[in-house]
Order: C-alpha cells, then sequence, then structure tokens
C-alpha cells in the first residue's frame, strides 16, 4: 500500500523503495511532493535511478513564489509587483493574497513537520479598498502568504523540459476555462505558438539555470498585453494530454533526457489542439454555484452549460477518455468528481 503524498516521510522511503526495483530506470515528477523529494535526496535516489530534476536550492528559489517573482525580474520579464502580507501596505488597487509557499515542508515553514507536507491552493481577492482579515488569512494559509497585484487577463501554459538552463523542449497551450470560474488549472485549453510567449519563458528558465520539467502560468495582461508569470510548477502538468495530443510527447521525452539521449528528442506539435478534461469541468460548474470573487463576475450557470456542451461538440476530444477503453476515464472521473465536490461543498 503506498502512503498518501502529504505523508512525507513515509511516502519518501515508499518511492525509494520503488527506485530500487529492478525494472525502474527513472521517476517522473507528477505530485507536488515529488520534486521535492528527488531533490532533497537527490543522492539517494540516484543510487537506483537516473533522474532529471533541478537541485534543492533552484527548486527552493522556484517554490517561494516572492523568490520567482524576483527572477522573473533579473531575467528581464515582466511580472506582477508581489509582496509579503506583513509588507503590504498599498491596498488602493485589486490584489489577490496566496500563499508564499504552494507546498509547505519543514525546509520553508517551522509550523510542519519534517515528515509531513501541506497543499495550500486558497486564493483571496481583494478589490481596491476592500476589508480583509490578515490574520485569519494567515491563519488558514498556516505561513505568511504574499499579496500580487491582480492581473486581469486570458491564461496561458508553458510547458517546458529544460537541461542545466537551456530549453530543450517546450509546449504552449492558452487556457479557455479554468477548473473554477476564477481562474485555476485548464480543463478545456487549445495549443498556441507565440514567440513572444516562447522568449518569455526561455528567459525565465535560462536565468533559473533550470534543469527538468518545468510548468510556468501566465496571464497576458488585458491593458499592456504583457505575457506575465505567475507560478512555475516542477513537474509534469494537469494538461498533459493536451500536449501529448497534439505531438510533444514530455513523458518519452523526460525518460531520454534522464537516461542522457536528449539528442534523441525531436521537439515539435501542432497548434490548434484543443482537450477537455471532463472531471475538472464539472469542478468548473460546482464553482459557480460555490464561489463569489470581488474581481471576477460569475457566469451565468445555464450559459455555461451551453458553453461547455456546445465546446464539447466541437471538440471531441477527452483527457482519459478513449471508446475502446473507458475504464481508466470512468475510474478516474468518479474518483475525481468526488474530491472536487466534497473539497469545494
Amino acid at each position: 500500500m503506498i502512503p498518501p503524498s502529504w505523508e512525507l516521510g513515509a511516502y519518501k522511503d515508499t518511492l525509494l523503495g520503488l527506485a530500487a526495483r529492478p525494472d525502474v530506470r527513472t521517476i517522473i515528477p507528477h505530485r507536488p511532493q515529488e520534486p521535492y523529494l528527488l531533490a532533497k535526496y537527490h543522492d539517494q535516489f540516484s543510487e537506483y535511478v537516473d533522474l532529471a530534476v533541478p537541485s534543492l536550492e533552484t527548486l527552493t528559489r522556484v517554490h517561494d513564489r516572492k523568490r520567482l517573482m524576483e527572477a522573473a525580474a533579473d531575467a528581464g520579464v515582466p511580472a506582477p509587483r508581489t509582496e509579503l502580507l506583513d509588507d503590504a501596505a498599498d491596498w488602493n488597487t485589486d490584489r489577490i493574497i496566496k500563499a508564499r509557499y504552494n507546498l509547505l515542508v519543514d525546509d520553508y515553514v517551522e509550523s510542519v513537520g519534517p515528515d509531513e507536507s501541506q497543499i495550500v491552493k486558497h486564493v483571496e481577492h481583494v478589490s481596491a479598498d476592500e476589508s480583509h482579515d490578515s490574520a485569519a488569512i494567515r491563519e488558514q494559509m498556516n505561513h505568511t502568504p504574499i499579496v500580487q497585484a491582480y492581473v486581469d487577463g486570458p491564461e496561458y501554459m508553458i510547458g517546458a523540459l529544460c537541461e542545466h538552463g537551456e530549453t530543450v523542449a517546450m509546449y504552449q497551450h492558452r487556457q479557455i476555462r479554468g477548473d473554477s470560474h476564477t481562474g485555476g488549472g485548464g480543463v478545456y485549453r487549445e495549443t498556441v505558438k507565440n514567440p513572444e510567449l516562447e522568449a518569455n519563458a526561455r528567459a525565465l528558465l535560462e536565468t533559473l539555470e533550470w534543469h527538468g520539467l518545468a510548468c510556468i502560468e501566465y496571464v497576458r495582461d488585458a491593458d499592456t498585453g504583457a505575457f506575465k508569470p505567475i507560478e512555475l510548477n516542477p513537474r509534469m502538468w494537469q494538461s498533459l494530454a493536451c500536449a501529448t495530443r497534439a505531438g510533444a510527447d514530455f513523458p518519452v521525452w523526460y525518460w531520454l533526457q534522464a537516461t542522457g539521449r536528449s539528442e534523441q528528442i525531436e521537439p515539435g506539435y501542432d497548434a490548434g489542439v484543443g482537450t477537455h478534461y471532463l472531471g475538472g469541468e464539472l469542478q468548473h460548474i460546482v464553482s459557480i454555484a460555490r464561489e463569489r470573487s470581488s474581481l471576477v463576475e460569475t457566469p451565468s450557470l445555464t450559459g455555461r452549460l451551453r458553453e461547455i456542451l456546445k465546446s464539447c461538440y466541437e471538440c471531441p476530444a477527452f483527457d482519459y477518455l478513449h471508446a475502446d477503453d473507458p475504464s481508466p476515464f470512468l475510474r478516474q472521473t468518479h474518483t475525481g468528481s468526488i474530491k472536487a465536490i466534497t473539497r469545494r461543498l
């Protein structure tokens, strides 16, 4: 029995046991805790498997969203103003309050023990001059969060594989719908190829001297047109099925890089390929019923349902759903939907 990933000590020991199997050659980071464990205990894991992960020092810089925005500034990449909640004084503009660390571990905060971890997904929208309870928010997030200027505009995502700062492969998509009507992970997306967005991501990854997988979330500022990074996740992403359908086979590419065969990677993908994550579409509907934001207008429930049905008809491509083998889709949708509805209700 594999323990839950938030039980960090037990999960690490189990993962190390799997790595020691003779039929295992590498581990592809997927859950939030995995890049941290593979980086922190790199020497132990590398005895058994080949890895392509950043150093713990670099990973810590990226997990800290305040330092990530500073790295963006170093790379000459426009980024939203970001500061700690305790330091924020000017509330005359629209802001969001979110976790400084999406992953809480003892290396980052004192409130978490060495064998445990927490994931903080809560985001607080605060319109200009709107009041907020800093103490309650800090307690809910279990650490001092960041305050970030709200950037209005469409969301994009970069998926990349890097070798010590050099981008080996890259993929882009535009997010049409997220798992919440206020944003979140993409559940309906379409691949794009934007040279400005690519140059932006390459500059940031080069500055970080990034190694391994990177998923960078962007918002294109509706006022300036600039692509502004919001966060970087050092692992495979929720929309991986969209990337592979478009021809960007990152699992295979990661395998080739980790095993020293990067020269065999032939990067590329098709633009205009869209996919739906149906469990996420259900989360989106639940969010309309349950979530409110002072910065994002709540859409009509019936209107959004019509949009979802229309887009599924016009773009009948779905994560996990294949006519010749529906079982993975049914199992994943059942499990994911129960978790999502329970969390939101």
